[in-house]
């Protein structure tokens, strides 16, 4: 039965010529956004930087402990967010024509995801910080394909880091 179905809406989509859709989300709602991935990435950064000043203070009363094991726990979720935010701009909004104008987007996601890995595995800041350099590229990609300018601003974020934003 399956394999007369896909046959049947295979001779349907022939004859009437669908239009294909993409989504996020896998409804054609066509809400796609590198910001998310961005303030992920400036996270991770906070949450080492948090991390390390906690650790620096030397002491080992629960507070701390606690404040500790919270700051590495988001971090590795905002890893983790980022990781999928650029996944779904990878799986579902880049297209063989992206990859054909920008070669190196491959490579690039790639990168962000062993970053992410990276971020998540240690309180490296460096790191952290590569990441968010290959977010903001990936989101620079991004506006480019939608034929939208983009600007980098310092963050009004802690972590005073440089974001990408459309120019609008």
């Amino acid at each position: 039965m399956k394999g007369f179905l896909y046959r049947a809406f295979g001779t349907l989509d022939r004859i009437a010529k669908f239009e294909k859709v993409y989504a996020h989300c896998d409804y054609p709602c066509g809400i796609y956004d590198p910001h998310t991935a961005q303030m992920a990435a400036h996270t991770v950064i906070r949450m080492i930087d948090l991390i390390n000043e906690t650790k620096a203070s030397g002491t080992s009363d629960p507070e701390h402990q606690h404040n500790l094991i919270r700051a590495t726990m988001i971090k590795e979720q905002h890893a983790e967010i980022c990781k999928n935010e650029i996944r779904i701009l990878w799986g579902d909004y880049f297209k063989k024509e992206h990859l054909e104008a920008y070669p190196n987007l491959n490579e690039l996601v790639f990168n962000t995801m062993k970053l992410a890995s990276k971020a998540k595995q240690s309180a490296d800041v460096k790191a952290a910080e590569e990441l968010l350099a290959t977010v903001e590229q990936i989101a620079e990609i991004f506006w480019k394909t939608k034929g939208v300018e983009t600007k980098r601003v310092t963050a009004f974020y802690p972590t005073k880091r440089e974001i990408v934003y459309p120019k609008v």
